[in-house]
């Protein structure tokens, strides 16, 4: 019954996108695939399209839960012709890797933990894709991302709100969308349930319903993020040491690029109590460990930021803040130091805040804005 209401209900906003034309972000899953469907039922013209982002040869990766592969271009290329709609598959292959597999190596190289899929999500899908898309004279670009996009009558704003379901909310991933991409984006499934997007390409006969969803990060390896990195680059990351929060030495670490803030497993080092990685040192090729009670912070300072619900920050503000994509908000108050730099202070102290991940701001359900961790204050 949910489906058949939401099917109605975009059908009925029809009338108030006749005439305009939408681009597609078409991955060959099964959120795209319902996206399409229901742009297609709003009214749009539409044009089914893929970024061929890199060759799973090229990377040497072999996993069912991969993409880019010749099957999700057939399978997204099944879905547009059974739609009716034409479908290109453009090669954005350069700039993937240098906005996003460089940037991912470079940050690993730095003691950092990045975040691709923020990266991609802002250089290829709302800038290359939305370039490509006003090349071909479409009104929007359309993808599948479980995240909600308003207009705020009053402020004359674009607002970025959580998906309705909780468990798929993607919203922390597009916290650097600019005004401009957000007011030429349709985010369809907003207001879905990842089980009522099943159910609607169930009932439409798509090759993708019962689809497996991709792993996060699309171009690492079965072997993991250190031998890509290794592979890709060619270089060799030599060993360096361990040492506790006194700077005391206690052992060999295997090199920088193989720990991230908060890792437990694999330190290959005895002690009494448990050692978690509280800090990667790129300069000195040190990696500093303590107990669970040294990964706790108190603020954090982020560069290059985007705001989205306000132009500034004029006065400290009650947000809410994730850290992470999957961790839960945290009560905290937000202030701006300079155009793209905010202080966030927590209420109570935060476990392995990581530098080179997003710390994003939300006031109820929209998306005040965020950006790249770049301090962690102790």
């Amino acid at each position: 019954m949910a489906n058949r209401v939401s099917l109605r209900q975009n059908q009925e906003k029809g009338a108030e996108f006749m005439g305009s034309s939408a681009l597609i972000a078409m991955s060959g899953g099964v959120d795209s695939s319902v996206a399409a469907l229901l742009t297609l039922e709003q009214g749009h013209d539409c044009i089914g399209a893929m970024m061929k982002l890199f060759s799973n040869d090229d990377i040497d990766a072999c996993r069912e839960d991969s993409c880019c592969s010749l099957e999700d271009a057939e399978d997204a290329r099944a879905v547009a012709y059974k739609l009716g709609m034409p479908f290109y598959v453009f090669n954005f292959g350069e700039d993937f890797k240098e906005q996003v597999i460089d940037r991912f190596i470079d940050t690993y190289q730095r003691g950092e933990t990045p975040n691709p899929c923020i990266d991609c999500n802002r250089y290829l899908k709302f800038e290359r894709l939305l370039h490509r898309a006003k090349e071909l004279k479409c009104d929007y670009v359309v993808t599948g991302h479980y995240a909600r996009r308003e207009k705020d009558e009053t402020t004359e704003r674009y607002l970025l709100k959580k998906g309705l379901d909780e468990t798929k909310d993607q919203s922390y991933v597009l916290y650097s969308m600019t005004q401009d991409q957000l007011k030429h984006t349709l985010l369809p499934l907003g207001g879905l349930r990842k089980t009522e997007v099943r159910e609607i390409a169930q009932a439409h006969g798509f090759v993708t319903a019962e689809k497996k969803e991709s792993q996060d990060i699309c171009f690492v390896t079965k072997d993991g993020y250190p031998d890509f990195i290794r592979q890709y680059t060619g270089k060799d990351y030599p060993a360096g040491t361990f040492v506790d929060t006194f700077g005391n030495v206690l052992g060999k670490n295997k090199g920088i690029i193989h720990y991230t803030v908060g890792q437990r497993k694999g330190l290959g080092l005895s002690a009494p109590d448990p050692l978690y990685v509280c800090s990667v040192n790129a300069e000195t090729n040190t990696v500093v460990v303590g107990t669970e009670d040294k990964l706790y912070a108190k603020a954090l300072v982020v560069r290059d930021a985007n705001l989205i619900s306000v132009e500034n920050i004029d006065a400290p503000l009650k947000v809410g803040v994730k850290i992470r994509y999957k961790s839960p908000e945290q009560p905290a108050t937000v202030c701006q130091l300079d155009a793209t730099t905010l202080r966030v202070e927590f209420d109570e102290p935060q476990k392995a805040i990581a530098k080179g991940q997003a710390a994003v701001c939300y006031q109820g359900d929209s998306v005040l804005g965020g950006g790249t961790i770049h301090e962690v204050l102790f």
